[in-house]
């Protein structure tokens, strides 16, 4: 288990760069009415730990000015060309939120090479020189390039949490990660206090679990113990209108599989910190163990209106496995499944990475706006994750400039269905609008190449391993 340790840091850390955006909630660009009936299926795919400038090095995407630097500055004002190597690596990188406060350095982005290094055990010749600045060889991920050269890349959007994992699969599905509805305070790292603790955790979580809480200042000054928040969800709304929806997930008890971390959604068999079982209804009738059941539901017709899928280790593209590298062609199979099926006149399936796992990126986070409640650590987003929006109604070759994070695929689902907002990330971000055009003559789907297909994770039957516990 890899953590880095955490430290306070005030708001004035956060906020004082002249570099930063000024958003006025990130939501200022034009909303688009969808057209009854255009958009009936939202698949949400949630890969791991990337940055645009780590993974798109694509001449086309940078060709059509998409934002994507090839060098970067480190701490000692040197610039730093960003060496080309495997997807799957022997080394992982902090991505705590200290990791956010020291690569961000006041909006200088200057302090990636100070992001520590965990090499794995017997891994030789590790790390690599400049080991935070590496972008991926672009042939082991042509199916991610071929996705975004078709449909729409975004390069302005931001993970809403400054940290890892745990938190933003809180907000994937909620727009935030506070412990209570009514709660200033948000979680904000993965859970800690025993080995292992990736595992089992969320409500699931033995006694012993505690994770740090940020303030809305940026100070993580607290703990919940165990790492269990109840508070409104996208899927509460969804099932207030009887909009059917899947999460579908390798385990029950990775901090990756978002449902556990909530009360009201996990309902587990007894109260924690001693649930053993998660049994509530949203459970039991919405969350889908193994993820590629996604696959069998699009082919046989059951594919719910609105789906989350979460990866395995193997498909997740993290770093810190050199087997981690068949995300290219997981996604690339959900997609191609999606195209030459029915679905795919009425679906948008929206392709991000839940953080940025320690890569250098040269866009610093723009600010968010401050309203005390909605938001924490110090009003600024997280870094930049890709973006793809794949869709008949996607821009063909477009290339999104317009400030995204997590609560715009929340804010477009509440758009498609006709649902309130959660006036959480929700109502500060936009929509996805500039990603579609209505009027267009919808998009012929053309198969994407891939090393693997649907069939090969089909009848995958090596362990289901999660993404990793940090």
């Amino acid at each position: 288990m890899r953590r880095t340790a955490f430290l306070c840091f005030s708001l004035l850390l956060l906020v004082t760069s002249s570099l930063l955006l000024s958003l006025n909630g990130c939501g200022s660009s034009t909303t688009t009415i969808i057209p009854p009936g255009t958009i009936k299926h939202v698949v949400i795919i949630f890969q791991e730990n990337r940055t645009p400038d780590n993974l798109f090095q694509d001449p086309v995407l940078i060709a059509n000015h998409a934002d994507i630097a090839s060098s970067g500055m480190n701490s000692l004002g040197q610039t730093v060309p960003l060496a080309a190597g495997p997807l799957g690596t022997n080394y992982d990188l902090g991505h705590a939120h200290h990791s956010f406060v020291v690569m961000y350095d006041g909006g200088k982005m200057d302090g990636a090479d100070l992001v520590l290094v965990a090499c794995n055990q017997g891994a030789t010749n590790c790390p690599p020189p400049n080991p935070q600045f590496w972008s991926v060889n672009p042939s082991e991920v042509k199916p991610y390039f071929d996705l975004a050269e078709q449909y729409t890349f975004g390069d302005r959007m931001f993970q809403t949490n400054q940290g890892p994992s745990f938190p933003a699969h809180q907000f994937i599905i909620s727009g935030t990660s506070a412990p209570t509805a009514t709660s200033t305070l948000f979680i904000a790292e993965n859970a800690g206090g025993i080995p292992d603790a990736g595992n089992q955790t969320g409500c699931l979580a033995p006694p012993a679990e505690f994770v740090y809480l940020i303030d809305p200042t940026g100070k993580e000054s607290s703990m919940l113990s165990p790492p269990c928040a109840d508070h409104p969800t996208l899927t509460d709304e969804l099932n207030a209108k009887g909009i059917s929806w899947r999460y579908y997930t390798p385990s029950a008890g990775s901090l990756w599989t978002g449902p556990n971390a909530i009360q009201h959604m996990c309902g587990p068999n007894n109260p924690p910190p001693n649930a053993t079982a998660c049994t509530g209804s949203d459970w039991v009738n919405s969350v889908v163990i193994p993820e590629t059941k996604v696959l069998t539901d699009i082919t046989s017709g059951n594919l719910p209106q609105v789906s989350w899928v979460i990866p395995t280790g193997s498909n997740s593209d993290h770093a810190g496995t050199l087997t981690n590298t068949g995300g290219p062609s997981w996604v690339a199979s959900i997609v191609n499944a999606i195209g030459t099926s029915a679905y795919w006149s009425d679906t948008a399936v929206i392709i991000t990475w839940d953080d940025w796992g320690g890569w250098y990126d040269h866009v610093p986070p723009p600010s968010i706006v401050n309203d005390g409640t909605s938001w924490g650590s110090g009003y600024i987003y997280g870094f930049r994750v890709p973006l793809i929006v794949v869709s008949p109604y996607a821009k063909a070759g477009y290339i999104s400039h317009v400030n995204h994070d997590f609560g715009s695929i929340l804010n477009l689902v509440e758009k498609t269905f006709s649902l309130p907002s959660l006036g959480y990330a929700d109502a500060h971000a936009d929509d996805l609008s500039d990603c579609f055009d209505f009027n267009q003559t919808p998009l012929q789907f053309k198969s994407i190449s891939a090393q693997r297909n649907a069939e090969y994770f089909l009848n995958d039957k090596s362990p289901r391993t999660d993404p990793d516990d940090d």
